[in-house]
């Protein structure tokens, strides 16, 4: 029953982000846009750079995260099960 749920769940984020309009994911800042079509080639090639510069980080710092609690996911677990309640008292 939970994995239907799951599952629905899934399908329904997907089609609503296909569905969303294109233009919603587009927004740009006003002053960004006329300073790049104001300046050459080389301010361009800087400021697509400086996007990487600015994008990469907080990527892998994202993926760093979800792989550490992927591998950690059943440590609680596991760790319960073999303490089995014995008191030494």
């Amino acid at each position: 029953m939970v994995k239907q749920l799951s599952r629905v769940v899934r399908w329904a984020v997907l089609s609503l982000a296909l569905a969303a309009p294109a233009l919603t994911f587009a927004q740009s800042c006003a002053l960004c846009y006329t300073q790049a079509a104001g300046s050459g080639s080389r301010m361009i090639a800087a400021l697509r750079s400086g996007i990487l510069v600015l994008a990469i980080p907080p990527t892998l710092i994202c993926a760093g995260i979800t792989w550490m609690a992927y591998k950690k996911r059943n440590q609680f677990n596991d760790d319960g099960a073999t303490g089995s309640g014995d008191n030494n008292e």
